[in-house]
């Protein structure tokens, strides 16, 4: 496989919108879950890192980069799902912080793998310039998305803006995998 850089690109910025926009919906949403959960996430989410860790020599490959970030990216969407329709419940709050933490396993190695393929410092910088306008644009499209909830709409209810920012993330992650798949192309040695 190879990586078509601009696709990537629009691909890191969606990525990264997606998190400015959900960094305050997962607060509300975890509000069920009590403290020893995010002890008992932190053990796995330590543990697992450190088992993917020691696959590098392996999985450090074009082909695990698209098929691990696929599977980033249908977690969250899973996530967001489940969260629409079942809405806001203890069940639904640990599937949403469960579907973060297997993101965050596989944290260290995307951003791994990202310097291994982009080896120019010009596409290392390019690619994280772009993640930083996605992210600085997601968290202010939160604020304003939060505040006109608020003050055009009169919802006041942190559960009703939370799940109408879910809806609105719902379209964003699939926007996200739609540039994921374009984003990688298999090349004529991978037919074979």
């Amino acid at each position: 496989m190879k990586i078509i850089t601009r696709e990537f690109l629009r691909y890191k910025f969606l990525n990264s919108l997606f998190m400015g926009l959900s960094i305050g919906s997962i607060f509300i949403i975890y509000t069920p879950l009590e403290p020893s959960v995010y002890s008992a996430g932190g053990i796995i989410l330590a543990l697992f890192t450190l088992f993917v860790a020691k696959l590098y020599a392996k999985i450090l490959h074009v082909s695990y980069f698209f098929k691990i970030s696929l599977f980033v990216e249908l977690a969250l969407l899973f996530a967001i799902s489940y969260f629409l329709l079942f809405e806001e419940n203890y069940t639904s709050a640990l599937i949403y912080y469960i579907s973060y933490q297997a993101t965050f396993i596989f944290g260290s190695y995307l951003v791994r793998a990202e310097t291994l393929f982009f080896k120019k410092s010009a596409l290392l910088t390019l690619v994280d310039v772009v993640k930083q306008k996605g992210y600085l644009a997601g968290m202010a499209l939160s604020y304003l998305f939060y505040k006109l909830l608020e003050k055009a709409y009169h919802v006041e209810n942190k559960n009703i803006q939370v799940y109408e920012m879910n809806l609105a993330l719902f379209f964003v992650e699939l926007a996200i995998i739609f540039f994921l798949m374009r984003s990688f192309k298999k090349e004529k040695d991978d037919l074979l």
